[in-house]
């Protein structure tokens, strides 16, 4: 036989027990899967990476609806539920009512009442500008009946 066509033959070990085949079987499974499993770990890796940059702004924009739109109403809900299945009566809203009343009436009352003082004070304008017309007219004829009779007392001493 030529050197080229002999095979080498390696002497191997082959273990007597069952576990111990199992157990060699193993480690050249092993040996062969290795290099797939890192870079299966590498392509992992990348891609959860990859998930997550896809994911964050999804769930923020998610997170900010549920905050805008879903919270508001679970909670009008939630306290209407509330209010239906409370046992205290409802309070009293008659307050607000009876404080818009009073400002009402106390505004017209404001009113008439300046209305009034306005009309006395016309009137007593009116009375003051008659007397004062009338003192007036007194005061012209004094004057006058004074002119005529310091004029009087003129002419008399004048002729």
């Amino acid at each position: 036989m030529s050197l080229t066509l002999r095979r080498r033959r390696v002497a191997k070990e082959i273990p007597a027990t069952w576990m111990g085949r199992m157990k060699a079987q193993a480690m050249r499974s092993g040996k062969r899967i290795r290099p797939m499993a890192d870079q299966a770990k590498l392509v992992t890796a990348h891609r959860f990476e990859e998930a997550r940059y896809w994911a964050a702004p999804r769930l923020e924009e998610a997170a900010h609806r549920v905050e805008d739109e879903i919270a508001p109403k679970v909670s009008r809900m939630m306290t209407k539920a509330a209010k239906k299945i409370d046992p205290t009566p409802p309070k009293s809203r008659r307050w607000p009512v009876i404080v818009l009343m009073t400002g009402v009436a106390v505004g017209g009352m404001g009113y008439l009442f300046y209305r009034r003082n306005a009309q006395q004070w016309t009137e007593h304008m009116k009375d003051s500008a008659s007397d004062a017309s009338q003192w007036v007219d007194d005061r012209a004829e004094k004057t006058a009946g004074s002119a005529e009779k310091v004029a009087s007392k003129i002419d008399d001493k004048m002729s």
